[in-house]
Parts: structure tokens; sequence; C-alpha cells
């Protein structure tokens, strides 16, 4: 088991976001994380990267325990060296261009000499279609390039899962399907990721397992082809066929 995930919570201001998340995840799975808005997706992503703290919880990344409240810093910085985040706003230095915005979390990050990190990089943007646009700056690409830079930029760190979070919300519905794509991609090459995503289709046909969430509990959990053809609870059941009827 890579990741086994047990009773995360986390409250803001007295209200309970995550009430005891636990989620396992084998090497190569892909994990859709779905739910409606403030069902507390996003927290429980960002607790597992410790960009929030969880209130309590543990992980056990390749078989070594962290405490998600606890944490030291040379602990956080050892789970952060297998992982990598991509937001769903990019979060890309619109001052630098798109070759330095992979560069640098190798050079000043991980302490990479420039050249070999410009090389880890320039394979990681061909690798997403961008290596074209190594000299553009992010205001001279569109969103979802900006978005496959920052996939990239990801890769680029060599992590052992992707945490996604809601890669394709910010994107016009036209921009969404080039970074499914490089998604799709990933998934086939074995690389492990959970994704917080509204994009059903994905959900259904590329990841291997769903959790679906609201009010910060796991309402269900399982092989995704299983939660989309007989979803167990009353709950995942409304779910999809509010989904199915908003597409008519």
């Amino acid at each position: 088991m890579m990741l086994e995930i047990r009773n995360v919570k986390k409250a803001f201001d007295g209200h309970t976001v995550l009430d005891g998340i636990d989620l396992n995840v084998e090497k190569g799975d892909v994990t859709a994380i779905l739910g409606p808005s403030g069902s507390g997706k996003t927290t429980f992503l960002r607790c597992l990267n410790f960009l929030e703290r969880a209130d309590s919880g543990s992980l056990v990344f390749d078989g070594e325990p962290f405490d998600l409240h606890a944490a030291k810093k040379a602990e956080i910085a050892k789970v952060r060296k297998k992982t990598a985040f991509v937001f769903q706003n990019y979060n890309l230095f619109l001052n630098k261009t798109v070759l330095q915005n992979v560069t640098l979390g190798l050079t000043a990050g991980a302490g990479m000499k420039k050249d070999e990190a410009e090389a880890r990089a320039v394979k990681a943007l061909e690798k997403v279609g961008m290596a074209e646009k190594l000299k553009s700056y992010p205001n001279q690409i569109s969103g979802g390039q900006q978005q496959r830079v920052a996939i990239a930029r990801a890769l680029a760190m060599d992590p052992e899962i992707i945490y996604f979070d809601e890669p394709t919300s910010a994107l016009d519905p036209e921009l969404i399907g080039e970074v499914l794509a490089v998604m799709r991609q990933l998934a086939e090459d074995g690389m492990t990721m959970l994704v917080v995503t509204h994009e059903m289709d994905f959900a259904r046909n590329v990841s291997s397992q769903v959790m679906f969430m609201d009010g910060g509990k796991v309402i269900e959990n399982g092989p995704s082809k299983e939660f989309f053809a007989v979803p167990q609870q009353e709950r995942s059941r409304e779910f999809i066929r509010a989904i199915r009827e908003a597409r008519g």
C-alpha cells in the first residue's frame, strides 16, 4: 500500500470540514475525489500535503507513519519530496518563462544544477506538449497551456504521487480536453494520482477508484466502474442522477 490515510479531521471556526476521512491508495491508482461544493474535498487534499494542518489524522506513506497534525518540518519535507501538487489556478510566476517556472523548484528547492534542471524540465514539458513554448511567459499562453506547464512542473520533481485540485475548473470549456488528455496519458503511464474533480467522464473512464464525499464525510468509496454503475448509497445515487439530469 502506498498511502494509508486514517481519521483525518479538520474544523474551521468550529465548523467541521473533515469528519474522520479514511482512504487507501495503491501504487498506480488514480483516485477521483467527488462531491458537491463544500464537501471538504480540497481541504482533504491540502491536509495530505500539509498545506493545511489537520486537527488530527495519520498518513502512512510507503510504510512510514506521519502525524498529519503534529509532523515536524523535516517530516513534512520528506512527504513533500515524494509528492507534487497541481493547483486550480496554475500558480505560475508571471515574470518567469515557461522553462524558468518548471526549473525553479529543481534549482531553488532541490538544489539541482541549472543544466541538469533544464534538461529535466524540457523532458517534462515535452511530455505535456509544451516544449515549443519554453521561452513564453504565462500571459502569452492559454489557460489550458498554463495548466499543462503546471503539470510539467509537478512531473519534473519526479514525484511518487501527484495531487490535483480541480485542475480544469478555471478553464474555458474548449481548453479542458487538452488538460484531461495529459492526465489520461499520465494514468496510462502508471502515475499515482489523487484528483479532486467535477469531470465525471474522467472519473468514470480514467480513475481506478472513486471517493465520494459530502458534509465532510466519505459517503462511498470503491472501484469507479461500480460507483457509476451501481452506487451503494442513496446520496451517491442522488449525486449521479443530478449529473445526468444536468446533462439532459
